[in-house]
């Protein structure tokens, strides 16, 4: 006898990741985050994803790839029930970054739980010997960075013989920083038969070349691209004089909500960094002279709210994942478009709305014209005063004293240098020169007041 018929009213209380074939115990470990209806990628590429199809995804960064790519790769490992094998992972995702192999790391863990999967994580700039450890007691899910892998393979700590779906994550990210050749090589050594995924921004440089070689008959799938505006993001540039620029920064930095604020170079970000402390901002950095202890503190205090401001170079804008970013700040006009659209995709994610930021003194002003048509973007371009800062980035400015910015965004290190008494009159000093718009040094609110050009 078959199963019963559904109601109407059955199927009208189905999830719309049941109708595309998620099986119930994912759809409900996504539930109390919030995940219940899927993204325009999601919906495309799931139904073959789920069926065992090479995919080719093609989407921004934002528009919800890692669930298009986690939930198929859990549902089919789940539904094989094949024993996991010392070194020898079931399933490989493939990400650029630390950031981004952790945040993917995170996204897995409600649906490994779920289904008692077990996952490891893997990149460079740390001990090695856990990650050894871990691939020989057997993972089904390994999420990794090239390089690091390619170390464990030649050790012979990892085979990737068994692998049944693989995964390639910002796969144009992977071009630009120059992994292509390490990626060969890696999937290389996957099984000719196991399903692949690929997604990126785009197709260029070079990714055609990998989908030609590693995926089969692959379906392709598209929403909203890297060039494709997204109707929820307001663009502007503010054209400042050199020296006040510095105080727009701190300013728009003051403000309430996340804040993203993009360098050119390492030491820009941690040079603006000193800044914002220095006037009272609680801020932290990201770049790519932090040792991964750092990197991961830095990112929990953002992420966690802790800290709502974030100074970091090029590896933010595509290798971490905040939805609730509002403000994106280019402090320095990157080198070419497509870094000002990833930089700017890190605000207005899962359909919010966002608000971008290029801060641009007169000897820029060519330059930033020239990106903004390379990218497709018309902004909105005025000069900062009072009224259009407070448009951009509404509510009260908060400054507090240098000591007081030092411990909200570095409370371990702060606690670990106490100062003495001696050394305390000085710093407070110190705090007073540094404001040159003539912030005391205690704790204040200034609504409407910060200094703008």
């Amino acid at each position: 006898m078959g199963a019963p018929c559904k109601t109407p009213i059955d199927w009208f209380l189905l999830s719309d990741f049941v109708s595309l074939g998620v099986p119930q115990p994912l759809v409900d470990a996504l539930a109390p985050r919030g995940i219940t209806n899927p993204t325009p990628i999601q919906r495309a590429t799931l139904p073959d994803s789920l069926a065992g199809r090479d995919v080719l995804g093609r989407g921004r960064t934002g528009s919800g790839k890692t669930y298009a790519f986690l939930l198929p790769l859990v549902a089919r490992l789940d539904a094989e029930r094949s024993r996991r094998a010392p070194k020898r992972p079931r399933a490989l995702v493939l990400a650029p970054t630390r950031e981004l192999a952790s945040q993917i790391e995170e996204s897995l863990t409600p649906l490994a739980s779920a289904t008692r999967l077990k996952s490891l994580t893997i990149f460079g700039g740390v001990n090695q010997n856990p990650q050894i450890r871990g691939l020989a007691a057997g993972v089904d899910v390994l999420v990794a960075c090239p390089g690091r892998l390619l170390d464990l393979m030649g050790q012979g700590a990892v085979d990737l013989s068994q692998v049944r779906i693989a995964v390639l994550d910002e796969a144009d990210h992977m071009a630009d920083m120059g992994f292509l050749p390490m990626v060969k090589r890696i999937l290389d050594k996957v099984p000719a038969e196991a399903q692949k995924m690929l997604f990126s921004a785009t197709l260029d440089n070079g990714i055609d070349v990998l989908v030609k070689r590693y995926l089969h008959n692959p379906v392709v799938h598209q929403a909203d691209s890297a060039q494709s505006p997204v109707t929820t993001m307001d663009h502007h540039v503010l054209e400042v004089a050199a020296g006040e620029k510095t105080n727009v920064l701190a300013d728009l930095a003051a403000a309430p909500g996340k804040t993203i604020l993009f360098t050119r170079t390492k030491h820009g970000a941690k040079k603006l960094t000193k800044v914002l402390l220095a006037r009272g901002v609680p801020a932290v950095e990201l770049h790519g002279n932090l040792a991964q202890n750092a990197r991961t503190r830095n990112m929990d205090a953002f992420h966690s709210g802790r800290v709502k401001t974030l100074v970091a170079t090029d590896i933010a804008a595509r290798g971490i994942h905040v939805d609730d970013v509002e403000l994106v700040v280019h402090a320095d006009p990157p080198a070419e478009h497509k870094a000002y659209l990833h930089r700017s995709g890190r605000t207005a994610r899962a359909g919010k709305a966002g608000t971008v930021v290029t801060v641009a003194t007169s000897d820029q002003r060519q330059e930033v014209r020239g990106l903004m048509r390379a990218a497709k973007i018309t902004p909105t371009a005025t000069g900062a005063d009072r009224a259009v800062l407070d448009g951009l980035a509404p509510g009260e400015r908060v400054f507090l004293s240098a000591e007081e910015a030092e411990q909200v965004a570095y409370p371990t290190k702060t606690a670990q240098q106490p100062q003495t008494p001696a050394q305390q009159p000085r710093a407070r000093q110190r705090t007073t020169k540094s404001g040159a718009s003539g912030r005391p040094p205690r704790s204040r609110t200034q609504r409407g007041r910060g200094r703008a050009a």
